[in-house]
């Protein structure tokens, strides 16, 4: 059973007590990613569509690569075309929000929690919670850290490593630790990737051709 008055407090992102939270919600997210971590996810996505069912939003087209940890599921909403290399870990204390075409690379952590720096009250247990949100057609490189609060924009580009500590806007280029905006993304940068993806697109055709 959840308590009302630590639930609204940590949604509220004020100071809360997270062992006296309650609900079901960690049981059921443990129970059913231990099983995904250990299934053949690669042949067999029973064991990924049991887990879907403990997310807040989780489209059907999602793709997770195991292991992954989540706290609780039912505060991620996950947009369309989502992609997770193996690693995923995520703190959802409070929500953590995807837009479309959002993809990771390996070993990328999203925290939502935080604790007192005050060490007489960390002692406590006490902690507070702040939600992230990621937009539309990001990719996200490895081993980057997200902290609690963070806002990423939509068309964004993180480089590896990074400790995302504040909100990155529209159309960049971020990377560092802390994350700050490298350069914008440029219709320069299209162009050469449109290019590419038409000399690819040529060849794959001349290749198959040749094979008939």
């Amino acid at each position: 059973m959840v308590n009302q008055f630590e639930w609204d407090r940590m949604m509220a992102q004020e100071l809360y007590h997270p062992f006296r939270v309650g609900g079901e919600s960690w049981d059921k997210v443990h129970e059913a990613q231990k099983a995904f971590n250990a299934s053949d996810f690669w042949r067999d996505r029973t064991a990924l569509d049991n887990l879907r069912q403990c997310f807040k939003r989780a489209p059907e087209d999602m793709v997770l690569t195991a292991p992954v940890y989540f706290d609780h599921g039912n505060r991620i909403s996950f947009g369309k075309h989502f992609y997770a290399n193996t690693g995923l870990t995520i703190l959802d204390e409070n929500e953590v929000t995807f837009g479309d075409n959002v993809f990771l690379a390996p070993h990328v952590s999203i925290y939502t929690a935080g604790h007192p720096i005050d060490a007489a009250v960390r002692n406590l247990e006490y902690e507070y919670a702040k939600p992230v949100s990621i937009g539309n057609d990001v990719w996200i490189g490895g081993n980057v850290v997200i902290n609690p609060g963070v806002t990423i924009g939509n068309n964004v580009v993180i480089g590896s490593g990074s400790v995302v500590t504040k909100d990155i806007p529209d159309d960049c280029i971020a990377a560092g630790n802390p994350c700050r905006v490298i350069r914008p993304i440029t219709d320069k940068d299209k162009e050469n990737w449109q290019a590419q993806l038409a000399d690819y697109e040529r060849k794959r055709q001349n290749f198959d051709d040749n094979q008939k």
